[in-house]
């Protein structure tokens, strides 16, 4: 294979969007820290402990991914300058570690999405925990039909 300046621009859109939907997490995850803290210090709640530590092992692996993703990006925008002075095979090993780069902050992401629905068990475990020791409501008995 041999690349051209139009291969590593192919990777463009996607980081961006990548970097996008990574900026977004951060961003929500930010501002339900910032919730859970103010909550916590009024309270102390040990649950609510435990959801800000698992909200900050979610940040760093965020960051990490954001660190993968912008590392790419930046090989990537390399490799084109390198393929822009003909040298085609350290071109071809640029873009194969954009390309590594790219898979590791996906693999990164992978994990925070598991740690985000663990979580979410966690907290619907708590619910569920919670109703099962509340009084049952009483359903409303309908009459039978004719």
């Amino acid at each position: 294979m041999t690349p051209d300046l139009a291969t590593p621009a192919l990777l463009f859109p996607a980081i961006s969007l990548l970097l996008l939907a990574y900026t977004n997490r951060f961003l929500a995850l930010a501002a339900l820290i910032r919730d859970l803290q103010a909550r916590y210090q009024d309270t102390q709640e040990r649950r609510l402990y435990r959801q800000i530590e698992n909200l900050r092992r979610r940040v760093v692996l965020i960051r990490n991914m954001q660190v993968l993703g912008v590392s790419s990006l930046f090989v990537c925008v390399l490799c084109m300058l390198v393929l822009m002075l003909g040298w085609m095979v350290m071109g071809q090993w640029l873009f194969a570690a954009s390309l590594v780069l790219m898979m590791l902050s996906l693999g990164v992401s992978v994990r925070e999405i598991q740690i985000s629905v663990d979580a979410l068990n966690i907290q619907l475990a708590d619910v569920a925990d919670g109703q099962s020791g509340a009084p049952a409501k009483r359903r409303e008995e309908t009459p039978p039909a004719p």
